[in-house]
């Protein structure tokens, strides 16, 4: 995300590969406020992911109000990125960004650093399992002549254990390679060019990457993958490749909603929950009803049994104005002339002018090495119940420990990228 004040932009950027890898990069300019001590002890991070969660939800319904289209972004990226933001901002732009994520309740007048340390330990938690292939990291960088806040500087070094960098960007040339090169490294080379263009006029930048690989826990076997139909609605159907396994598999079904609910688990505690709306239910009806705590009650409500899966291969790119989204979620003074961004520098007339946000999703039957095991039990034959997703459907990705949404997504169409 290119987060740019005054006449510079804001652009969060992320690229998520689900093969199974993902990657995720934002790149914004941002502030940060005083720090002081660990959150209280009231205060968990599952507060955090459950506030992030409804956040997600909302932001998910105002993108969908605008095409009935496949849908795709990283909700704890995003916020994450604004909580950077509400650290650096007062005032009414500081109680928006509260509002817009959803963090309002988890706001403490005279404990400044509670939020942010919030997000600190969520990250520590997500990234404790040294098997987890989970990299993140941050930089700042900053024109030469500007004069950045010591609170901010601590704050990034203390929260988010970034990088602080200094830039010569009317060197736009340099600039770029520079930052992309940071990029290159961070992403294990697979962002191979994160800007293209810089405004020579840019105060500050922030980038932030995150990197995930997994693999299914229990992999597809692509000698089994048939075309076969999906049902976009009753006048549109598609033949896609559907994938097929079958195995035990955690999974429930939410009468009152009209869905079925399924978990596809990856090594290591993270993994995919899928949400089909019954036959004959509308899934825009299923979107409204979508929260943290319906989230929650689906985890909890899982159940395993033998089921044979069949679920589309598919590969999602989307790209989202932020900036234009936001103010009509709430967030509006921080892309006006009105923006109080005092805590990242005194120089007058600072905002933030566009937020650009890009994922990419591509789920199909590898991950990285396949994985065996026999289990020996007497079980009546029977053949196995079916769980066969071949019409519009939600997805979560979320790390099990914390029940923190990674990324999240809606599939109408498995043939469209």
């Amino acid at each position: 995300m290119v987060l740019s004040l005054n006449l510079s932009g804001l652009l969060i950027m992320g690229t998520i590969k689900l093969k199974m890898a993902f990657i995720f990069i934002l790149t914004y300019l941002c502030l940060l406020a005083p720090v002081h001590q660990a959150a209280p002890p009231n205060v968990t991070v599952s507060d955090l992911s459950y506030k992030n969660m409804d956040f997600a939800m909302n932001l998910y319904r105002k993108i969908s109000s605008y095409h009935d289209k496949n849908v795709f972004f990283s909700p704890l990226s995003i916020s994450t990125s604004f909580a950077a933001l509400l650290m650096a901002s007062g005032g009414v732009t500081r109680r928006e960004i509260l509002t817009t994520l959803n963090l309002e309740e988890l706001e403490v007048e005279d404990q400044p650093d509670r939020i942010p340390r919030l997000f600190q330990l969520l990250q520590e938690s997500i990234a404790q399992n040294d098997s987890l292939n989970v990299d993140q990291s941050m930089a700042f960088f900053t024109r030469q002549q500007i004069e950045v806040q010591q609170a901010f500087e601590e704050g990034m070094r203390t929260f988010f254990n970034a990088d602080i960098k200094t830039v010569d960007f009317t060197d736009t040339q340099g600039s770029v390679s520079y930052i992309n090169d940071y990029v290159r490294q961070k992403t294990k080379n697979r962002i191979a060019e994160m800007i293209s263009t810089l405004d020579e006029t840019t105060q500050l930048l922030l980038i932030n990457t995150i990197f995930f690989r997994g693999a299914w826990e229990i992999p597809f076997d692509s000698d089994l993958t048939r075309n076969g139909p999906f049902y976009i609605d009753n006048f549109n159907i598609l033949q896609v490749p559907m994938m097929v396994k079958e195995d035990k598999f955690y999974n429930m079904e939410d009468i009152p909603l009209g869905a079925k609910v399924l978990k596809l688990p990856y090594l290591e505690g993270v993994s995919m929950l899928i949400l089909l709306p019954n036959k004959g239910i509308d899934y825009t009806v299923i979107d409204d009803e979508i929260t943290g705590q319906r989230f929650l009650s689906w985890v909890k409500g899982l159940r395993k049994t033998r089921l044979e899966v069949s679920m589309p291969k598919f590969k999602l790119d989307q790209e989202y104005s932020l900036h234009k989204l936001l103010p009509e979620m709430g967030m509006a003074s921080l892309f006006s002339s009105s923006a109080d961004l005092k805590r990242l520098s005194t120089e007058a007339g600072l905002k933030v002018s566009e937020v650009l946000h890009k994922a990419v999703v591509d789920v199909d039957e590898t991950g990285t090495t396949a994985a065996a095991a026999t289990s020996i039990g007497i079980i009546p034959y029977s053949l196995p119940r079916m769980f066969i997703i071949n019409r519009p459907f939600f997805f979560f990705i979320y790390h099990e420990e914390t029940n923190c949404v990674l990324f999240m997504g809606r599939v109408i169409d498995p043939s469209s990228n």
